[in-house]
């Protein structure tokens, strides 16, 4: 994550992230950078539906794709990037080591990454099968991490 933040910093790219499954665990990553501050300006932690409609996902959307597709994640990576008028906006939503009673549609650790960046979806839909949720994020972080390098190093 240190040469994203770099690279970000930089060319003077900001990023912002709407996390469900990963719980904030992208915004931790890059956090963790120094100089961070200087591109992150806001993550939001949606883990319920109806806070990802409070940030602008659609719920007829919600409804006719369900929470884990990656209608969502994109709705959550363009509505990330417009609430803070960011360069970046970052999409993650799915399920890991557990099914959701509230969402009863989709396969169980199944993640839909989208980011949003000069007005174009780069998606990835991630199959995790670690033992545990700290583990399976960890794979998720370091893909989100390797899809924004190839994204901002073409």
């Amino acid at each position: 994550m240190r040469e994203v933040i770099d690279y970000l910093r930089e060319n003077n790219i900001s990023i912002s992230t709407m996390e469900s499954c990963t719980g904030g665990g992208v915004a931790n990553a890059i956090t963790n950078i120094e100089g961070a501050s200087e591109v992150l300006k806001f993550s939001a932690v949606t883990y319920s539906n109806e806070y990802k409609i409070k940030m602008g996902v659609s719920s007829e959307t919600i409804d006719k794709y369900s929470v884990y597709s990656m209608e969502v994640a994109h709705e959550m990576a363009k509505s990330i990037s417009n609430f803070t008028n960011s360069n970046i906006g970052v999409g993650i939503t799915g399920k890991l080591n557990r099914a959701d009673p509230n969402n009863n549609y989709g396969k169980d650790n199944q993640v839909f990454i989208s980011i949003f960046y000069k007005d174009n979806y780069y998606d990835k839909v991630l199959g995790v099968e670690k033992e545990s949720r700290a583990k399976n994020k960890e794979v998720i972080i370091e893909e989100i991490t390797n899809m924004l390098k190839e994204l901002l190093w073409k």
